[in-house]
This record gives C-alpha cells, sequence and structure tokens, in this order.
C-alpha cells in the first residue's frame, strides 16, 4: 500500500512543454497509481509563473478531491508575492480559507525566491503559525529555473529550518536529493549525480540534526529514486536511519514517466534489506500521520 505525496493533475488542457508532455487528468492518474497499490494521492497545484507554460488554482485540486474524495488529497499552494507582494502580507488568511476546503499542506512552493527573502519568510512564519507542512522545490539560482533558491551545501535552507523550528520542511528536486553526498560540485547540482555516495552531505546532516526536515522520495525515477538507488548499500541504510522522516511520492508530470521507485521499494523489502516495518512507514504510514488521515 502506498500514499503518494507528490502529484499533478490538471482538469483543463494545458499546452505541452518544451520537452513534451503534460499532466496527467485524473482518471489517467487513477489508472495509472491505483493498480501499484496507491490508495490517496496529494494534489500539488502550481501556482507561480516560474518556468511554467500555464498555472493553476487551488479550486482546481479541492475540486477533483471533492470528485475523487476517496482517492485525491489536496494541498493548497500560496504564491509569497500573493495579497500585498510584501512581507506584512497576511497569509494566514489565504491558509485558514482554503484549510478550510480540506487543504492539509502547501506545495510545491516554486517560487524563484531565495529561502531567506523576506517574502519568503513571511509565507513560512504563517505556514508555521496555521501548522501547514510545505513541500518545496529548491533551484539551483535565479533565472532560468522554477523553485527556491539555495546555494550548494543548502545553507538557506539550513537557516530556515533553524528560525522556523516549529514547521515541517518536506524537500525535493536535483539540488536537494544532490545533496546526499558530501563530493557535490557546483556544476552537478541541478542534475542526477551517480556512482558512490561520499560522507559529508548537506542532506544526511541536516536530516540528523533538525528534526523538522523531512525528504519527499519523488520523482519515482528521479532525483529522489537516484538518491537512494545510486549507492544500494547506502540507500538501504538510509531508508533505515530516516525511516520516520521519508515520505513515498511519484510526481508524475506526464502519463509515460516511468516509476522505477515502486520496483526499488517492493524488492528492498521482498530481498529483506529493509524490513517491512520501514517499508511501511515510507510508503504510507509516515504521510498518513502528518497528514492526520486514516487508512
Amino acid at each position: 500500500m502506498f500514499i503518494d505525496i507528490h502529484v499533478h493533475t490538471r482538469i483543463f488542457p494545458e499546452p505541452r512543454r518544451g520537452a513534451g508532455g503534460c499532466f496527467a487528468t485524473p482518471e489517467e492518474l487513477m489508472e495509472i497509481l491505483q493498480p501499484r497499490g496507491v490508495v490517496r494521492a496529494v494534489i500539488l497545484p502550481i501556482v507561480s509563473p516560474e518556468a511554467q507554460q500555464t498555472i493553476q488554482s487551488v479550486g482546481e485540486a479541492v475540486a477533483i478531491a471533492e470528485k475523487y474524495p476517496d482517492f485525491f488529497v489536496p494541498f493548497m499552494n500560496i504564491d509569497p508575492r500573493q495579497l500585498t507582494n510584501s512581507s506584512e502580507a497576511d497569509l494566514s488568511y489565504l491558509m485558514n480559507f482554503h484549510k478550510d476546503s480540506g487543504c492539509k499542506g502547501i506545495g510545491e512552493i516554486t517560487a524563484s525566491l531565495p529561502f531567506d527573502d523576506p517574502l519568503m519568510e513571511n509565507l513560512f512564519r504563517h505556514a508555521e503559525a496555521c501548522a501547514l507542512p510545505v513541500l518545496f522545490h529548491i533551484a539551483p539560482q535565479q533565472g532560468g529555473f522554477y523553485g527556491i533558491v539555495d546555494h550548494r551545501g543548502l545553507p538557506l535552507l539550513e537557516g530556515a529550518l533553524q528560525k522556523f523550528p516549529d514547521l515541517c520542511f518536506i524537500g525535493h528536486s536535483q539540488p536537494f536529493w544532490a545533496e546526499i553526498s558530501g563530493d557535490l560540485n557546483e556544476e552537478d547540482r541541478n542534475s542526477y549525480p551517480k556512482g558512490p555516495v561520499i560522507e559529508g552531505g548537506a542532506v544526511v546532516r541536516m536530516l540528523r540534526k533538525y528534526p523538522n526536515l523531512y525528504g519527499d522520495l519523488s520523482p519515482a525515477a528521479g532525483s529522489g529514486y537516484n538518491a537512494i538507488s545510486r549507492d544500494p548499500a547506502f540507500g538501504y541504510a538510509f531508508l533505515e536511519e530516516f525511516q520516520d522522516r521519508l515520505l513515498f511520492g511519484t510526481d508524475i508530470c506526464d502519463p509515460g514517466n516511468e516509476l522505477t521507485l515502486f520496483d526499488f521499494l517492493n524488492e528492498a523489502v521482498a530481498a529483506g534489506t529493509i524490513t517491512q516495518k520501514v517499508y511501511e512507514k515510507i510508503c504510507w504510514r509516515n504521510a498518513a500521520e502528518l497528514l492526520e488521515f486514516k487508512i
């Protein structure tokens, strides 16, 4: 059984991306995920314009979840520039409105601002006050990418973890998961590094130090999957050590995406390289506890 912490879907047609592909419809997603054992999927609407062909509304995610309430769970998404485009904006007003519509968290945050930008810190402050987890994409630089901006070693994320200790941060994307290894160079930050994981990675260090940091293992054939599969012996030990703060996800951005994370986890538990307890926590129990719903 799985809870997918990271899906994108749409009601309305959208233009295909430059590299091809577009978000699956809700029905396509269910056809892909349900046969693989997914019982709930968290919709992450894209509301920021950076590197997007189109943007979505939170209402679209809520409408999909209302149509298929036994499968989809909506997150809200809030751009930190909304309302007054200032660090004094009362974003709790929006957050509480969307909470009342059934939204369980905030994400995927893709606004191209640094973690320590006053607007971004205002978003974190209100999310912490409203007890809403935030799921974010990291960008390696401002301009040309989407996601919250940070540097090699993720010092700005670390500052946010320190400044907002009661806020659950869920990390995702290439510049997040590439930091699993201590030998990461600047050129490889937005890629899928291969080979043995070297001690000293920022993600490992921060997961050990900050209990409010979680990891989204999506995409199911991308950065999250690569982080735990590039060095399998390390990957199994990583899953064991951080079993309480890792979340299964697919991040399907097109119906044709590969989903090898399913096989990696299923084969690991079948072979005994991870325990049934660890498997269940990562695949669904952690998400159920974090989002406070029963399965």
